[in-house]
């Protein structure tokens, strides 16, 4: 919790729609504390995944970011394995206009602290919050986080799940079609440093190539457009 203001939690709301990020911002500075955790102090607007990083760069204070997932510079869940691998010290809660359950569950491996959807009540908005600030995690109560999933996708989500915080790094960077030495750079790291993460990642997620590697990302988010395509279709 930020050092200089212990009763205070500092956030950033994460949304590429100003009126949503404005009405979630007022219904949380009006709120009144929660046994256990803190008021909310300064709250933060950012409209795409670069404004997030940035502000989290100049305030590595941060105290919770409530990021939805599909604004710009967020291709979909590897946003958030991005996010959480830049700075993992940062708790993250998915708000979403999605709450479909195969989304919520790699949400929770790729380690986000909870998922709100954007169709709960203010209050239940608040007490989720209020939750993660507490140091506890909030997630739909109907949606079991521990069902199995025999699925294809769940098998390359739980491999995902178990890359470093670097390795994801370093993944994110090979879907941008970056090289080594490129990567390198970015990273201030040595290429033979590079190669030993590359090869870390193949290992882990099964794949022959780098080229695979990308495309079992790419899956992922696959399936986070195909649910908003669902929800749009129900709608």
């Amino acid at each position: 919790m930020n050092e200089a203001a212990p009763n205070r939690a500092n956030l950033i709301i994460a949304d590429d729609h100003p009126l949503f990020r404005d009405a979630l911002r007022q219904a949380l500075l009006n709120a009144a504390p929660q046994d256990g955790a803190p008021g909310i102090g300064a709250v933060s607007e950012a409209g795409s995944i670069d404004e997030v990083m940035e502000q989290l760069t100049a305030n590595p204070e941060t105290d919770l970011v409530l990021l939805d997932l599909t604004m710009p510079g967020v291709r979909g869940l590897s946003g958030l394995m991005n996010l959480r691998a830049r700075f993992p010290d940062v708790p993250i809660v998915v708000v979403s206009a999605s709450d479909d359950a195969a989304v919520v569950r790699r949400v929770a491996d790729f380690g986000a602290s909870g998922f709100i959807s954007k169709s709960l009540q203010v209050s239940q908005m608040r007490e989720a919050v209020s939750t993660v600030l507490a140091g506890g995690e909030w997630f739909p109560e109907d949606i079991d986080l521990a069902a199995e999933d025999e699925s294809e996708l769940a098998d390359i989500a739980q491999r995902l799940a178990t890359l470093t915080p670097q390795q994801v790094r370093v993944l994110m960077m090979l879907g941008e079609g970056l090289l080594n030495k490129q990567i390198a750079y970015e990273l201030n790291v040595s290429e033979a440093t590079v190669k030993a993460h590359v090869s870390a990642i193949l290992q882990k997620l099964g794949a022959d190539s780098r080229t695979q590697a990308v495309i079992m990302v790419n899956r992922i988010d696959a399936l986070q457009r195909d649910a908003f395509a669902l929800d749009d279709v129900k709608t």
